[in-house]
């Protein structure tokens, strides 16, 4: 058996919104805790993008971590550690000819870092 025939009750469509999700979720609750400070954001964006990039489906990832909460909390510290209000991120998923696009992103009207299918 292939893994393609443990898909086969969902679309394409629905099969990349699984897989991006699947990934967020691996992202949030992996990464949430790291410590980090203005010295280590690029490296850790990067050792985010690259260990989401290697899980299936997945096509692109586009890492920003909130820098000004990040200046902000290392003020009166050296470091400070990752919140889900820092994260910006966009995961691209594609089975086949479909791709989508996944996303977390802190929404200020709902004070939460709202997990979503952009498109």
């Amino acid at each position: 058996m292939s893994m393609d025939d443990y898909f086969t009750n969902l679309n394409d469509r629905e099969r990349a919104i699984f897989e991006g999700a699947v990934s967020m979720g691996a992202l949030y609750h992996q990464f949430v805790g790291t410590p980090i400070n203005m010295d280590t954001k690029k490296s850790l964006e990067d050792a985010i993008k690259s260990s989401i990039k290697l899980q299936p489906a997945v096509v692109d990832v586009c890492v920003n971590l909130d820098e000004k909460l990040i200046a902000d909390a290392t003020k009166t510290s050296s470091y400070t550690s990752v919140t889900g209000d820092m994260f910006n991120v966009e995961i691209t998923t594609k089975i086949n000819d479909t791709s989508i696009i996944t996303c977390i992103k802190y929404i200020e009207d709902l004070d939460y870092p709202l997990m979503f299918v952009k498109e």
